[in-house]
């Protein structure tokens, strides 16, 4: 009876230092830490950092927009639109002369109602916002295209579209921020305010108590 004790023990004791390292040893090759990288990639959200530099206006990039890039970006449309006179629809409507027509203009396309139902024309800002994201533009429409990302494109295909039969005058770009009177201040060397005699004299100073100057003069003497 003692031996059948004494084994059901030592198993049990053998057992439980078993259990115990393998814990250690997981432990060790399971070292936990923080990833790399954090969580999964959301589309339409901006990572840590990003945003932090002010966007450039559309109408500025405009200014400079190159509608040979422009043509060369519009490839990626050229499947579902094109945007020579007198074209013919595809997927999407002929887009020639569009810059500045109404949502829906093209007689005989079958434009979804989401985007017949947007207010206003094809502007410049209509063109950028749809171009970035259609679905945002127009919630509902037919338009599978998921948009351009880099505005510079964005630029160039409008500028493009707008050689295409429509040569609106491009927006003015917006004038940068004027400096404020203080860094004008300084850029032009104008001398600073006076600030030296602004402090106020302590009480007990021997120009605001006569008591004071009397025992300063006698410690002079």
């Amino acid at each position: 009876m003692d031996n059948r004790i004494n084994t059901i023990a030592g198993w049990t004791l053998a057992g439980l230092a078993a259990a115990l390292g393998l814990t250690v040893v997981s432990g060790m090759i399971f070292e936990g830490g923080r990833p790399e990288k954090m969580g999964y990639p959301i589309e339409g959200v901006e990572g840590e950092g990003a945003g932090g530099a002010a966007a450039v206006p559309f109408a500025t990039l405009l200014a400079s927009a190159d509608p040979a890039k422009g043509a060369e970006v519009f490839k990626k449309c050229a499947a579902c639109h094109t945007v020579n006179q007198g074209g013919a629809n595809g997927i999407g409507p002929n887009l020639w002369g569009v810059v500045g027509k109404p949502h829906g203009h093209l007689a005989g396309f079958a434009y979804s109602d989401a985007l017949k139902s947007v207010p206003g024309n094809w502007d410049f800002d209509a063109l950028d916002a749809w171009l970035t994201s259609p679905r945002k533009y127009a919630p509902g429409t037919k338009m599978t295209f998921a948009g351009l990302g880099n505005a510079e494109d964005r630029a160039n295909v409008v500028a493009y579209l707008n050689a295409q039969g429509s040569n609106l005058p491009l927006p003015a770009a917006p004038a940068p921020d004027a400096p404020t009177e203080a860094e004008t201040n300084v850029a032009e060397g104008a001398p600073t305010a006076d600030i030296a005699n602004a402090a106020t004299p302590a009480s007990g100073a021997p120009s605001v108590d006569p008591a004071a100057a009397e025992q300063a003069a006698e410690k002079g003497d």
